[in-house]
């Protein structure tokens, strides 16, 4: 059993937590991953996933389908964060057990209304100095994003060497992120001393997942070679991402302004411009090849669709095993 301070804090069992995801996770997944484990995560990054009456039937939805401890992670870039209903922080904060923010420099604000509801705070970080920041606002949990990860990406430099800074400068518990999705790159997390491990790619591909199916076989194609981490999907927002270099091109390649459609929460459409950062869902139409098709290095571990409980269960077990083999020193 993979206990850390991590699962003890959060109350799963696996030290392994979904990436947000924005509306490619939906309730569905997030209580699939939680169900079998590990800590499954309800992205807000969606059109109409941050006002009340979205945040409030996502969450429903997702309490329906699990009775255990789950989290609600929001982008909080300062170019839009004030268009995020506030009532939404404490909303998730009264019904989920861990609130996680992105994007936004570290916020003690933010970190007491979720306090006082009495849910736990995460903070995704970038650098060494903004995890002591984190760490200082009241976040009881930093998570270490390296420049593998898929979306956008707030780490400069590679996991583990982000993740040597980040361990030996706070307290609190550590998740590594970027470029994790096989029991093999999670037992070397542990191994340096990280309590869990954030895994996005590898849960894009989950049977419970709401990307296009279009965008599974893009990524079950891929190799991490066929990622890059650039400007290119910055429509609206200036922020790094790491994406299938094929949808780039295909973006690049695209005669004209607006490539497609995406739903929203309530159900309506909204247009999606050429080079826009979205969540490519089921419901998207239009030229998904030239959309953001999100990846992280570790596409290599993206072989095929299976079930979330199974990708959890496959992951942990695989890790539990090398770190017994390592302790004994009986290789690989």
């Amino acid at each position: 059993m993979l206990t850390t301070r991590f699962t003890e804090l959060v109350g799963c069992t696996v030290p392994i937590q979904q990436a947000g995801m924005g509306a490619v996770s939906p309730p569905e997944l997030a209580a699939a991953v939680t169900n079998a484990g590990g800590m499954g995560m309800l992205g807000t990054a969606r059109v109409g996933g941050d006002t009340l009456p979205g945040l409030e039937r996502l969450l429903d939805q997702t309490r329906a389908l699990t009775s255990r401890p789950f989290g609600v992670n929001f982008l909080v870039a300062p170019e839009f964060v004030g268009n995020i209903d506030p009532g939404c922080f404490a909303l998730a904060a009264r019904r989920a057990r861990l609130v996680e923010f992105f994007w936004g420099w570290p916020d003690p604000a933010l970190v007491e209304t979720v306090h006082e509801q009495g849910a736990v705070v995460s903070w995704q970080v970038g650098s060494r100095a903004e995890a002591v920041a984190a760490a200082e606002a009241g976040a009881d949990l930093v998570i270490a994003q390296g420049l593998g990860a898929g979306g956008h990406v707030r780490g400069t430099v590679g996991v583990l060497a982000l993740l040597d800074e980040v361990l030996d400068a706070v307290g609190v518990p550590v998740l590594a992120a970027g470029g994790i999705g096989t029991g093999r790159a999670l037992a070397a997390v542990l191994a340096a001393g990280a309590d869990g491990a954030r895994m996005g790619t590898r849960f894009v591909a989950a049977a419970e997942s709401d990307a296009h199916p279009r965008y599974v076989e893009a990524l079950i194609a891929a190799g991490s070679e066929d990622t890059v981490c650039g400007r290119d999907f910055v429509y609206g927002w200036d922020a790094p991402g790491r994406v299938l270099r094929s949808c780039v091109e295909a973006a690049e390649a695209f005669a004209g302004q607006v490539v497609g459609e995406v739903p929203s929460v309530d159900g309506s459409r909204v247009a999606l411009n050429r080079f826009e950062p979205n969540a490519i869902t089921r419901g998207a139409t239009g030229a998904v090849e030239a959309m953001s098709l999100w990846a992280g290095e570790s596409v290599g571990g993206v072989t095929r669709v299976q079930p979330a409980a199974e990708i959890v269960r496959e992951v942990a077990a695989e890790a539990e095993r090398l770190l017994r083999r390592w302790a004994h020193g009986t290789g690989r």
